[in-house]
């Protein structure tokens, strides 16, 4: 776990509401980890020879990058927190995490930015998912 993560966490001045912090920091961290891997691997299918053939990867890189950047920024705001909202948002991130990683899965055997992206996106999954049981 980051160390600016939770010191962040630690340095709020108001209360978090019982949330448990180390869960929150590592979905924060996975998030923005997971949006990173998935903006390269994107990147990396478009320099791949049969790139046709990457569509449906580069499409939903793209759009979990997107959720994952989202949500590790909603999980970074406490103030006026929305549990029903963030909880909807934790949802939707492990959706796109799963569909990313079962795409990119696909092309593990041929590319290695696929193999590390879905291992990257199955570990935003599962965060997401142990922020959720976390949150009850």
């Amino acid at each position: 776990m980051s160390a600016p993560v939770m010191d962040m966490l630690d340095s709020y001045p108001a209360d978090l509401g019982g949330v448990d912090r180390e869960a929150l920091a590592r979905c924060i961290e996975a998030c923005f980890s997971c949006a990173q891997t998935c903006t390269a691997c994107a990147d990396a299918c478009l320099s791949e020879e049969r790139i046709a053939e990457l569509r449906a990867c580069i499409r939903t890189n793209a759009d979990c990058a997107d959720i994952c950047e989202a949500t590790g920024r909603m999980l970074s705001r406490h103030t006026g927190y929305d549990a029903n909202l963030t909880r909807a948002q934790l949802e939707a991130c492990a959706m796109a995490c799963r569909s990313c990683g079962d795409e990119c899965a696909r092309h593990a055997g041929m590319h290695e930015h696929c193999r590390v992206c879905a291992e990257m996106c199955r570990l935003c999954e599962q965060a997401c998912n142990d922020l959720l049981r976390a949150l009850g």
